[in-house]
């Protein structure tokens, strides 16, 4: 059995085009070899000579010394652990220029393309004769295009995929395979990874005595220009206001986010977070994996929750929260080391000292 590389073939930029991208001057050792091309990245342990690898901290200078990459990011106080035969890159933060560069030599790994390898729209693709479809546009086998739908110039469409009437769709958006948009507006470089489900219906109810009557969910959802959704989230659309998720927002997969929910500009939500109707996030709020977000609460600009928090009251902008119920990170660790104390016996007379002294007297 062969054994496949699944990524379109890396773009090999020289020692000089590098530098020349991070913008730090050619070192002496560049200067010596600038036309050797890297034509991957790779890490410290498995990099090759053709590999740019980054290191950035004093528990890899280990595998720093045994690295046969190309060339190396490191800053100036790692520099003399790189091996002859590797060029040493100077730079302030290795990391972040390291994705710079990925990002120039595996430019089509950054978002989904077509699941079938070609370029137009597929005989098997079905497209409803009142959508408007863009130059262009790519729409693979088995994706269905429904009735006054709008799709943008360089958007792929996944095999499977279905866009629903009325949806319109941005320039050089990539909806991956076996996605469901319906009652949705998408602005221009939206990346929707496989399986999710965007623009359902709320789940909203009056329960009486005869029953739970379903509340007409009548908005719609909105995606901003450059937000990315990840594989098998769903994002309801809106009862009376619309869902929002704002500009540049990452929501990673298996993430849900119920009807009304308002997301501002870059934010960043983990995997299994769920944020329930009419919540409201500012711009640049982080919430780790597995955070639960009640109802009609409001998280102020840049604020970031711990994982596995629940948030059920509003959160101060800038502010830092994590436990259940979220509360303070001072107050959070706080409680938690008298937890601790507690279990230890310590503190209290209900402890240890307090058993043994019962003990004693039985």
């Amino acid at each position: 059995m062969s054994d496949p590389f699944f990524h379109s073939a890396p773009v090999p930029l020289t020692l000089t085009e590098i530098a020349a991208l991070l913008g730090v001057p050619p070192s002496e050792a560049v200067a010596s070899a600038p036309a050797v091309r890297i034509s991957a990245v790779a890490s410290l342990e498995e990099a090759g000579p053709g590999d740019l690898a980054f290191m950035d901290g004093a528990r890899h200078v280990p595998a720093l010394r045994e690295t046969r990459a190309g060339a190396c990011l490191v800053t100036e106080r790692f520099a003399e652990h790189v091996p002859v035969g590797t060029v040493a890159l100077r730079v302030a933060k290795p990391h972040a220029a390291f994705v710079t560069v990925a990002r120039q030599i595996h430019a089509a790994s950054l978002r989904p393309g077509s699941m079938f390898g070609h370029v137009g729209i597929a005989a098997g693709a079905v497209v409803h004769p009142q959508a408007r479809i863009e130059a262009e546009v790519t729409v693979d086998p088995g994706a269905v295009i429904g009735a006054g739908a709008e799709i943008g110039t360089g958007t792929v469409v996944a095999a499977g995929a279905v866009i629903g009437p009325g949806v319109r769709i941005g320039r050089h958006c990539s909806i991956g395979a076996g996605v469901t948009l319906q009652h949705a507006l998408l602005g221009d470089r939206v990346i929707v990874h496989p399986g999710a489900r965007i623009g359902q219906d709320g789940f909203g109810y009056v329960g009486s005595a005869k029953g739970h009557a379903k509340i007409p969910q009548i908005a719609r959802v909105i995606l901003q220009d450059d937000v990315e959704i990840g594989a098998s989230t769903t994002i309801d659309r809106g009862g009376l206001r619309d869902t929002v998720i704002g500009e540049g927002t990452k929501i990673d997969n298996l993430v849900q986010i119920a009807h009304n929910v308002v997301i501002g500009r870059h934010c960043i939500i983990v995997s299994q977070t769920g944020v329930a109707g009419s919540a409201t996030l500012g711009d640049f709020v982080m919430l780790g994996g597995q955070v639960g977000v009640i109802g009609h609460v409001r998280i102020g600009d840049g604020a970031r929750i711990a994982a596995t928090s629940n948030v059920k009251d509003d959160v101060p902008p800038g502010a830092e929260w994590g436990g259940s119920p979220a509360k303070p990170m001072r107050d959070w660790f706080r409680e938690v080391m008298a937890l601790q104390r507690l279990g230890r016996g310590e503190g209290t007379g209900s402890g240890r000292r307090g058993v043994a002294s019962e003990q004693q007297g039985q």
